[in-house]
């Protein structure tokens, strides 16, 4: 059989096929996500000058700028003192003045790395709270709602595997009981 039908976008384009599009965000989501971009916008604009000073220098020591920057800086001081340099006089045989000036940067390069970590920290511990917060409502709500099937479930007489265990989810968890057990239970030299 001749088919001399035109082809078809489908067999124009061959075996692969691009990705449908991904579905939009639920108006939730690109809400939280706008509200979570706003408050790291925020928190950036609250941070002092010094620690935005701290930031950059940390943002630029780590990157390879600054690396391909002291191999050019240290090598050139190394191969100069070293006399493979025809007519640069060598000013550092010892290498006593590089030593003091790499680990006098190496001083100052760890206080800013330090500055920036404890910020981050900071940011990092406030949102392990809004972590536990979420969790900590998240559980209670569960818990209500387990309460209330377990009523529906009493009242229309339907019976389950998991009936021994309702008495237990239908509590709502203390979480300063269970840091206490997290507490009582761990290791010495942790506590």
């Amino acid at each position: 059989m001749d088919d001399h039908r035109a082809p078809t976008a489908a067999t124009r384009q061959g075996p692969t096929r691009p990705p449908p599009k991904p579905p939009g965000l639920s108006s939730v989501l690109e809400r939280n996500i706008q509200a979570l971009q706003r408050r790291r916008q925020h928190e950036e604009a609250k941070a002092s000058f010094e620690e935005r000073i701290a930031d950059g220098i940390t943002r630029f020591t780590g990157s390879m700028t600054f690396v391909y920057l002291h191999l050019a800086f240290f090598g050139f001081w190394i191969i100069a003192n070293l006399g493979w340099i025809p007519g640069v006089p060598k000013w550092d045989e010892s290498f006593v003045e590089l030593a003091m000036m790499a680990s006098v940067e190496a001083i100052f390069l760890s206080t800013f790395v330090l500055i920036s970590q404890n910020r981050m920290a900071k940011t990092a511990d406030k949102r392990a709270d809004l972590d536990l917060q979420i969790s900590l409502l998240a559980e209670h709500e569960i818990t209500k709602l387990a309460t209330l099937v377990a009523a529906i479930a009493e009242r229309l007489d339907v019976r389950t595997a998991v009936d021994q265990e309702l008495d237990e989810i239908k509590r709502d968890v203390a979480p300063e009981a269970v840091l206490d057990e997290i507490e009582s239970e761990a290791p010495p030299d942790r506590r």
